[in-house]
């Protein structure tokens, strides 16, 4: 091989020359600047490969800088320092550990900035494992009302993508930064919007942005992430990518683990238990498919998982339960196993009357209980009139799969007997509500 390297192009021709006369059966590399005087063709005709060290130098500084435009944690930093604070980080509402954590993330990251920034949430944390995480790790989260918008000047969304869905802001609620792993229904507004619809947590994005900002988290946020991950991938099982490996390599060293053994093992609730059996008890399955209505319930976080117990049943590869409060009705779902979309089977099925959706494994829906309550009326059943509506559209919705319950006899397919009577996910295997 020779290398011609000189600075001077028109040295560099003729020494290729020289080189190609004196050596004929070597390997000639050499450098042409672009914008030198020297014919190019000649000097590639003569080199068997010819680079423009220039362009060489400026294409591997942008490649080892990357592009400032598309780098996501450089476009969030740009807009944090835009935002004038105070700051609320609002997750879904109920949220689970996914949720609780990237509120804690993303807070430390908008205070990295200088702004202040308070984790807050509306509804209840009342799955047993949410509360335990919150308890042992001591996390603060406000829970502020209807005074949200007058203490904050922005507002951050993590965990889910719209205001006013399956949160308690109004629907008109300017947001700030959106962060998010659920695929969203439709345009999403915001001056920074990063939805990754193919990693399994969002706390995988913020383990993300801590790790480029060279942030190191807390033991409390650090346990708090991992957590989030473990639960919203089902322990790495389900919706899992290599970035989600990558952040928990990056907490899992920091992370408490015996407080996470803790988290991971706390009492349940009578109610809870009572919900179990109930779903149980009223399943409903065709083939692969399973739905259970509960009836009246206060602990919607129950419902999930009821529908995560009853996936183990053998060859059940979609599991759904559902109940509802005074005013709503809730389903929790699961898949396993099977191609169906079951984020987009619950929009198809339950959309036009409610908010649904979710991922392909794992999905939920919210349906207001009015027009349903009007039919109950001339009814014998509140619980009848709701299994009736949310099995039909589902089972329209699962046309490779019906379901086809006799309401008349109280029969199941699977020969169950149906209770006419009125009777959301694990840690952090939560639907995180309808997208």
């Amino acid at each position: 091989m020779v290398v011609i390297t000189g600075a001077n192009s028109s040295e560099n021709l003729a020494a290729a020359k020289t080189a190609a006369e004196q050596f004929p059966e070597a390997y000639l590399f050499g450098c042409l600047d672009g914008d030198s005087d020297v014919d190019q063709t000649a000097f590639e005709d003569i080199l068997d490969r010819v680079i423009d060290p220039t362009a060489a130098l400026a294409d591997r500084i942008l490649e080892a800088a990357g592009d400032v435009e598309q780098d996501k944690t450089t476009r969030l930093l740009t807009t944090l320092r835009s935002l004038e604070g105070p700051v609320a980080v609002v997750p879904h509402d109920n949220p689970d550990p996914d949720a609780i954590a990237s509120a804690m993330g993303i807070s430390i990251i908008v205070e990295s900035v200088g702004l202040r920034a308070d984790p807050c949430y509306f509804g209840d944390i009342s799955h047993q494992e949410n509360r335990a995480l919150v308890n042992l790790l001591e996390i603060d989260m406000r829970t502020p009302g209807d005074a949200l918008l007058d203490e904050f000047e922005e507002i951050i969304l993590v965990d889910h993508s719209s205001p006013g869905t399956n949160d308690s802001l109004a629907e008109d609620t300017d947001v700030a930064v959106v962060i998010d792993h659920h695929p969203p229904r439709g345009p999403i507004d915001g001056q920074l919007v990063d939805i990754r619809p193919d990693v399994g947590s969002t706390s995988t994005i913020i383990a993300e942005y801590l790790r480029d900002l060279g942030i190191n988290p807390s033991k409390q946020l650090a346990t708090a992430l991992l957590y989030g991950i473990l639960t919203d991938t089902r322990d790495f099982t389900r919706g899992v990518n290599q970035a989600d490996f990558a952040a928990a390599r990056d907490v899992v060293q920091i992370a408490d683990e015996s407080i996470l053994e803790k988290v991971e093992s706390p009492r349940i609730d009578q109610e809870t238990m009572e919900i179990l059996g109930t779903a149980i008890r009223e399943r409903n399955t065709q083939g692969p498919v399973l739905l259970s209505c509960v009836g009246q319930i206060t602990n919607r976080d129950a419902l999930s998982q009821a529908a995560e117990r009853l996936l183990d049943l053998e060859g059940i590869t979609i599991a759904i339960v559902y109940g509802f409060t005074e005013s709503t009705v809730y389903l929790s779902g699961r898949a396993r196993g099977t191609e169906t979309d079951l984020g987009e089977t619950l929009r198809e099925a339950l959309g036009q009357i409610g908010s649904a959706g979710g991922h392909a494994d794992m999905a939920g829906a919210q349906l207001p209980l009015g027009i349903l309550s009007e039919m109950h009326e001339s009814s014998e059943s509140l619980g009848e009139v709701v299994r009736a509506v949310v099995t039909d559209r589902v089972s329209d919705a699962l046309e490779d799969a019906p379901i086809t319950p006799d309401y008349q006899t109280g029969i199941t397919a699977d020969g169950a007997s149906v209770s006419d009577g009125d009777s959301q996910p694990t840690g952090g295997h939560s639907e995180s509500s309808p997208d």
